[in-house]
């Protein structure tokens, strides 16, 4: 064996592996991912260096008090690879997924999942997968964002309002003011919309613009 390899397996087997763990609700046993992760690091000849735990805690939750802190060891340059059940157990949300792998990427740190062989940025094949995973999500967001602007042209071309609700206004008291020397400014706080919303609906009410009634600034 060649001093390269000699020291390329020491390195592999001085890796400071933290894992962790999740489960959503009290009723699931975290034990159970603990020791297939224990197990799987004796395995492999690495390094226990920590367990982070998040025992009946959401998925759906970006922050959690065992995720929150093995980032923060990992940041620090205490792990060398993180270990996880599933995919699913550091979260539920892609975009944040893919968040936490890049972070761990940038300072380092691999990640291993157990139950899933090819999510392994330790070996070529894993990093080459969880690229891949990320060109997809950043096309899908891609293609959503085109979905949904072309809904919303569509809609419009149809005549369809998009954006904000549309507020209706009883233009009568801004009418009324108006007669009593009221400005557009005044008058649209007394009613409680902004200067543009009232001028928009005098505007298509064909009461705008209006003779003696000082102009505001749009809002």
């Amino acid at each position: 064996m060649s001093s390269y390899t000699n020291l390329e397996a020491a390195m592999t087997k001085q890796r400071r592996t933290a894992i962790y763990c999740r489960v959503s609700t009290s009723d699931q046993d975290i034990g159970l991912q603990q020791d297939e992760l224990r197990g799987l690091v004796a395995q492999r000849g690495w390094t226990l260096a920590g367990e982070y735990l998040d025992d009946g805690v959401s998925g759906a939750r970006t922050s959690r008090p065992g995720l929150d802190a093995l980032l923060a060891d990992a940041q620090a340059g205490r792990l060398d690879v993180v270990l996880v059940w599933r995919l699913d157990r550091l979260g539920r949300s892609l975009q944040h997924l893919l968040q936490v792998l890049d972070d761990l990427e940038g300072w380092g740190v691999g990640f291993v999942s157990a139950r899933e062989p090819g999510l392994d940025s330790t070996s070529t094949t894993g990093k080459l997968l969880l690229q891949l995973i990320a060109v997809f999500a950043s096309y899908e967001r891609t293609v959503i964002q085109e979905r949904v602007v072309a809904g919303i042209r569509r809609a419009q071309a149809a005549g369809t309002h998009c954006g904000r609700p549309r507020r209706e206004i009883d233009l009568r008291p801004a009418l009324a003011m108006f007669g009593q020397g009221h400005g557009i400014k005044a008058t649209a706080r007394s009613l409680g919309v902004s200067v543009t919303t009232l001028r928009r609906r005098l505007v298509e009410a064909d009461e705008w613009p209006r003779q003696g009634v000082p102009k505001a600034p749009v809002a």
